[in-house]
């Protein structure tokens, strides 16, 4: 049997767990001087807080590498595979390092999802499809969907992409004209944070949100996730400008956990969905 882990780049809460069928790995957040674990240790309340009232910059890092191998080795010991599906290598170095962390081990693979948050949910629904299979062929089958995963949104400011690391200076002048909002996604094939285009105004740029989710055309059989980051207002404007075909489709709001809405900044809003072909 494979048992499935992710890391907290996935916004799967602690309290999911049972519902997607994974463990987590949860990252660190660094805060004020104070190390978290994201989801364990840091409330969304507090974290918000800190970054619009308090006006403090988070940096994130690793997952507890001696808790990961600890709880995987335990899995494997008692028979199983296990399937780690990280947070895209573009905008984090855990999956490298687990890459190398488990390389030698046969019963554990690790898969770099070129994506996050609703992504990665999406990866671990497919992957959940296949738990008697060979690492193998999960592996083959969730390849084939990687590069159809779209994440697309608008972020308030570019500040928190680019003060992350996550988002070139260039993009980050060029996305910060007034009254411009730019469309941030993720690339399926790099796993890097881009520029999909540009909107002047926020109800211009809810159309394009939407005239991007019809372009790339969105596969009916995986769930279209609504994404947020703080305040819900945005992402209500853009599901009611939504056709009614794709909201039939609709997965639960995700508010964003700490460890990615602190590159996004509060009131960010988007969908991620599988397109119907690799375009």
């Amino acid at each position: 049997m494979i048992k499935i882990f992710v890391d907290s780049g996935s916004s799967i809460k602690q309290n999911e767990k049972e519902k997607y069928g994974v463990e987590i790995f949860p990252l660190k957040i660094n805060l004020g001087g104070k190390e978290y674990s994201d989801g364990i240790d840091l409330s969304l309340d507090t974290f918000y807080h800190a970054l619009i009232q308090g006006g403090l910059f988070p940096q994130t890092s690793l997952p507890n590498l001696d808790e990961a191998q600890a709880k995987v080795k335990e899995c494997v010991a008692g028979g199983d595979q296990v399937l780690i599906i990280c947070i895209s290598s573009g905008i984090s170095g855990t999956f490298s390092t687990f890459k190398m962390l488990f390389e030698s081990e046969p019963n554990v693979r690790v898969i770099d999802s070129k994506t996050a948050v609703g992504g990665i949910k999406i990866l671990v629904n497919e992957a959940n499809k296949y738990l008697s299979e060979s690492l193998d062929f999960v592996e083959e089958k969730l390849s084939t969907l990687i590069p159809r995963i779209k994440v697309i949104a608008i972020p308030e400011t570019l500040d928190y992409l680019h003060k992350g690391g996550r988002l070139s200076s260039a993009a980050w002048i060029a996305g910060s004209v007034a009254h411009v909002k730019p469309l941030i996604s993720l690339n399926s094939i790099t796993g890097r944070v881009e520029v999909a285009g540009k909107a002047l105004g926020t109800k211009r740029a809810i159309s394009a949100l939407v005239a991007y989710l019809e372009k790339h055309g969105c596969d009916q059989n995986h769930k279209i996730i609504p994404s947020y980051t703080y305040c819900e207002e945005n992402l209500y404007r853009l599901i009611t400008a939504t056709d009614q075909q794709y909201l039939t489709n609709m997965d639960d709001f995700d508010n964003l956990d700490p460890a990615i809405a602190c590159h996004w900044g509060p009131n960010a809003y988007g969908y991620i969905f599988v397109s119907k072909e690799e375009n």
